[in-house]
Order: C-alpha cells, then structure tokens, then sequence
C-alpha cells in the first residue's frame, strides 16, 4: 500500500483529511497501473434466450400481483437527474461561439443540411413555435424590447439562441434537464420533474394516497428542484395526493482520483490532489441509503405527455409483477434452505427455478455436489437484491444491452454491459455487439430487501473490477479519471437479473433539444 501511494505521489493525510479510506484510493491507483479489464461476452440476450416475452394471460396475473404490493405502499420511483443540460444544447453553445464566422443567409437555407450544426440550427430556429419554452422565450425577449418574429424575419437568429441559453433568458445552458420544459399542454408547459410527478402518482401511489419518489441530484441544483419540485406538487396536494419526495448528492466520498499520463496524481495549480465525480455508478450509494423497497428506476429525460403515458404504465406493472412474483418464489426457497430441510427432489425443483426463471447458469459439477453444498450454493445464488428490466429492440441507438457474459469460474450470466466494457478490437466482441438485438432504455424495477424484509447492504453485490478509464484534461493538461462501474451495469453485477422485452414507446429520451420536435414529445 506504501509504496503505491509513494510511486503515485500522494501521502495517506491527504487522503484521510478528505474523508476517504486509503484502500480504496489505493485500489484505484492499481487499476490505472493495470487497466481495466474487458467484459467477455458469449452472445446477446435475444427474445427466448435471455429476454423473457410475457403472454397476454400472464400480463392479466402480472398487473394483479403488482396493482397488490404497490396499494400495500411498498414502491418508491428513483430518478437519477442530470446535472447542467450543457450536452442537451452542444450545438446551439457551437453555433452561439462561431455566429460571427457564419452567413445566417446559410444557416437558414438548404446548403445548411450539409453542415450538421448549421442543419441543427436551422431546424431548432424554424421550429422554434413547436417547443414547449417558446411562449417563456417569447415573452423574455418582449420584456428585453424586442420581437421572436421579427428577429427571425430579419435573421437575428443569434439573439434567439442567445436569450435561449444565456442568463440573460431562459439559461437552459447552465440549468439540469429536468428544470427545461418538455412538453406543452392546455394548462401549460411541463418539466421532465413534473413528469415524473405524475409518473409516481400514477403506478406508486397506494391506497392511502401516499406517493414516494427520490431523485438525485447536482448540489448546485439542489435548491432550484426543491423549490420546483414543491411547486409542482402543490398542485396533487390539493387533491388529497401525500407526496413524499427525497433529494439527495452523490457523495464527495464515492469521487475518484485523477492521474496523470505517467500514472502520478494529478495535482492542480494550488498543488491539491484532483478528485473527480465517479460517474453515475456512484449513485449506488444513494440508492443504498432510500430505505426502499420496490423501487422503479428511470432516466430523467426518457418521459412522454400524457397522451402516451398509458403504455409506460402498462409495463411498469408488467415489470412490477414479475419482480413481486419472483420474490415471492425465492422467498419460500430461501426460508425452505435455511432451515436445512430440504431433499434432493425439492432441490432440483429449485435449481430448475433458479435455471429456467432466474437465469441463473448452474456449474457444471452442480448433479455432482453433496446436497449440503447444493443447498449452501442456492442460498447465496437466491439471497441477493433482484431487478427486472425493460428491454426495447434495438434501432440503431448508442449505449448499453442485455448480453450473456462469461464469467471467471466459467458460467454465464446476463448482464447489462455499456460499450465502454468491450473490446471492440477484437473481432468475435464485435460481431456480438453487432448481432444486439436489444437494448437498455434504464426501465428497471428492484427489489431490494431480503426474505426477512431487510434492505440487503447493495454495495456488496458490486462488480469494482467493470469499472473504466477516460481521457480529460484540466486546464489545458491531459488527465486519466477512473469511472466507477455504472449504476446498472458493474454496480448491480452481482444482483439476480430478468430481462423482458418492452415496446418501444417506453423510450423517448431527450439527448439533443432538438428531439423535443419528435412526435413523442409533441402534445396532439
């Protein structure tokens, strides 16, 4: 331990004095010595093998099961929010920097579609009615003496996206995604937060109207969404809804060290070590420290107005279900196994279970093993936090999927696996991703207490080896910064996993502000 601390250049004060254990610092410097290793993947989960597809008549059973543990008030909705939007609104930001190096002449004609952000800003101004901010940013700009339509006529476009996304307007550049609003309706605009507010009423509610949401968020945010949040919730309060909603930061504790390229720490100007955010695997902790029970987990920009809402809450109770009845399964096996009185015929009726529903890929020497060894093995296979989660097909998007990955003892397991964990040089990695038929749109549901009712301590079901290394730079000097395992991928490596195919319609992610112009985020 010494003397990695001593080759990266870090003593142990600087370390404790952060709050921060020294193994852990440690254990980052190794992996930047070392690098990362790859996931090894054996095939994609497809419809049939990996990815379960449920029936009609099982749905019917699946949204009773669900419809029963949610009224008991057991289900919270989790949503991790972004920070600053700044990605949302890269080429507006691009656009804003080199406007005086442009012909606005061509930025609005058809050569703009030669130029991807010339054609980004040509749809985002020629469009500009369609979003549900224009009615704020027109009147922002009428205060300020001027007119939206009357710029655009004489082709001010910059003070258009200016107003947009400077402080002098709307400053979507510098607020989260979930403070922009998404959606326009009758009644007036809404924000993803406020979606997600009606989301939770929707299929967490029980049936003493209480409703429990939580989302994470950026410190410097943290007061702008609480003040909006209670905003937004005033308004279901007034009809006898109890909404109950956390907050919380990640923890300064889960950032991580930055290196050089020689694999030294990375000191800044004022000589103090440089600890960077650990990505939003980190945020495994938050979801430790809920007290949760059933807890649905999406992304803060993958929301829909109302008109399409009735499919996503269709699915969750889908998903909802499935986790309860598996839970309730497990359960019985689990009490069965630790009283010891089990025999090899109620075993195997496990193992089939653990095989067939639980996808749980039985060692090979499993018909070999004592009974007593049998029952030690699916004790601990079961005893774990269980998550069922929605896969869409896949329709060119960038990011994770469901894959059957080998693991180091020589079984397989499914696993949610990011690009980031493969290595696209070789060529049998490859063609596996290629071969994807699916992939994750973060609907996921989790069951996180154990048989006795108890939240399992979920930092212990981690996988710290699926972590991985990214290239930044600090005021003009190259740095590495280590990414912990991401929340649904190397953090819940460890959890027993159900994948199940969902209709596309429940993915409408907001990357770009120009895909609020798709028709699923157009109220009609």
């Amino acid at each position: 331990m010494e003397k990695v601390l001593e080759k990266a250049g870090i003593k142990k004060d600087e370390i404790v004095d952060r709050g921060m254990l020294v193994e852990d610092i440690v254990s980052q410097l190794e992996i930047f010595e070392r690098g990362v290793t790859f996931i090894n993947l054996d095939r994609p989960c497809t419809a049939g093998d990996g990815i379960e597809v449920i029936s009609d008549e099982e749905t019917t059973r699946l949204i009773e099961i669900y419809t029963d543990a949610i009224q008991s008030g057991r289900g919270l909705k989790f949503v991790p929010a972004s920070g600053a939007a700044t990605r949302m609104f890269k080429s507006l930001l691009s656009l804003s920097s080199d406007y005086d190096q442009i012909d606005t002449d061509l930025l609005m004609g058809e050569q703009a579609a030669s130029e991807p952000v010339l054609e980004f800003g040509n749809t985002f101004i020629s469009s500009i009615e369609k979003y549900a901010f224009y009615n704020e940013l027109r009147n922002i700009i009428s205060a300020n003496g001027l007119d939206i339509k009357t710029l655009i006529k004489n082709g001010q476009f910059r003070d258009i996206i200016d107003y947009t996304l400077f402080d002098n307007g709307l400053n979507y550049a510098a607020l989260p995604k979930g403070l922009i609003n998404f959606h326009q309706y009758q009644s007036g605009a809404r924000t993803p937060i406020e979606e997600h507010i009606v989301e939770a009423i929707n299929y967490v509610q029980d049936r003493d109207k209480k409703v429990r949401l939580h989302f994470t968020v950026s410190p410097e945010h943290l007061e702008a969404i609480k003040t909006h949040v209670e905003s937004a919730c005033d308004i279901y309060r007034k009809e006898g809804i109890d909404i109950k909603v956390g907050f919380s930061i990640q923890d300064k504790t889960t950032d991580t060290i930055a290196v050089d390229l020689e694999n030294r720490v990375f000191r800044t100007e004022n000589n103090d070590i440089l600890f960077r955010p650990g990505g939003h695997g980190a945020l495994i902790e938050n979801l430790n420290n809920i007290n949760g029970d059933i807890v649905f987990i999406k992304n803060i920009d993958n929301v829909v107005p109302d008109r399409l809402k009735g499919e996503t809450y269709r699915y969750k109770a889908i998903i909802g279900g499935l986790l309860v009845d598996l839970q309730h399964k497990v359960f019985e096996y689990i009490r069965d196994l630790s009283t010891g009185k089990v025999d090899e015929k109620r075993v195997r009726q496990m193992a089939v279970f653990a095989d067939k529903r639980l996808f749980i890929d039985l060692p090979k020497n499993f018909h070999k093993m004592s009974l007593k060894e049998k029952v030690n093995f699916l004790f601990v296979k079961f005893n774990r936090p269980i998550r069922v989660c929605g896969m869409v097909r896949n329709e060119g998007e960038t990011g994770g999927g469901p894959f059957w990955v080998k693991n180091p003892g020589g079984t397989l397991s499914p696993q949610i696996v990011e690009t980031s964990q493969i290595n696209m040089e070789s060529p049998d990695q490859k063609r596996c991703v290629e071969s994807a038929t699916h992939f994750n749109p973060v609907d996921i549901v989790c069951g996180l207490c154990d048989y006795n009712g108890e939240q399992f301590d979920l930092t212990g079901f981690v996988d710290h080896n699926t972590c991985f290394i990214a290239k930044k730079s600090q005021a003009g000097r190259d740095l590495k910064a280590l990414e912990l395992p991401g929340l649904w991928n190397g953090a819940m490596a460890f959890w027993n996993t159900v994948f199940v195919d969902v209709p596309l319609i429940t993915f409408n992610p907001v990357k770009t502000v120009n895909d609020l112009l798709r028709e699923e985020h157009q109220e009609g």
